[in-house]
């Protein structure tokens, strides 16, 4: 190696090395949850693969490290790296959530994740009634306002929306329930990318989120249930569950 090659501006910079494996772990991911790859099946070798996608052996290494981390492989000494069951997948990783969304969610996976916000939406906005304060209040009322005024068809309007649901799950007070915010988040806004941008819904989502924020406002814990259990099912209608 001549003191050129040694010399760091003539090797790739870690933000390069990152950019890679993240690709890698991307492309695969979205093979792996979109089918291509099932259960039990074996990856590509890193020879393999990295010498058909021109690609390093080390980036393709890390690449799978971070698959393994979000439960959707395991590697072993001699057999290579294998497709693990889905009920091993961290279907709330935010990655895989978009890998999910970005193959083409199927019925059983959207039916899946109504289910979760059906299960932990409606008690968080009876809990965020009973235990809200002013600021929650201003924050939540001033979510609806960016959302009213950008629409779910926008960016901007898409991250209000989200704003809306991580303030009702903050306003709980239940740390349980927080940490669940980032994940049921990341459902409302691919769920809501969904319906708005593949079959095209156009249904004003403003008067069910209204009657929620009006429920919470006024302290009233089942009616706050209620009014979330019924945005959740319009919801579902909108993203073709039926």
């Amino acid at each position: 190696m001549t003191q050129a090659d040694d010399h760091p501006l003539s090797r790739p910079s870690s933000t390069t090395q990152r950019a890679v494996h993240d690709r890698i772990a991307h492309d695969l991911g979205v093979a792996i949850v979109g089918g291509r790859y099932q259960p039990g099946d074996i990856l590509p070798g890193e020879e393999r693969y990295s010498a058909e996608q021109g690609v390093s052996r080390t980036a393709y290494r890390e690449a799978v490290r971070v698959l393994s981390a979000k439960g959707l492989v395991y590697s072993r000494t001699k057999s290579g790296t294998r497709i693990t069951d889905r009920l091993r997948w961290n279907m709330l990783d935010l990655d895989v959530l978009a890998w999910m969304f970005e193959a083409g969610p199927t019925a059983e996976f959207l039916r899946d994740i109504f289910e979760l916000r059906i299960v932990v939406e409606p008690a968080a906005a009876q809990f965020a009634a009973l235990r809200r304060d002013g600021q929650d209040i201003s924050r939540m009322g001033h979510a609806l306002e960016e959302m009213r005024r950008f629409g779910l068809q926008t960016a901007e309007g898409r991250a209000a929306d989200q704003s809306f649901h991580r303030l009702i799950l903050h306003a709980t007070r239940n740390e349980s329930l927080i940490t669940l915010a980032t994940s049921v988040t990341a459902v409302v806004a691919w769920t809501t990318r969904f319906a708005r941008d593949e079959r095209k819904e156009s249904r004003d989502p403003m008067p069910d989120h209204d009657a929620v924020f009006d429920a919470i406002m006024r302290g009233e814990g089942e009616e706050a249930r209620l009014k979330m259990l019924a945005l959740i099912r319009n919801a579902s209608t909108d993203a073709g569950m039926l």
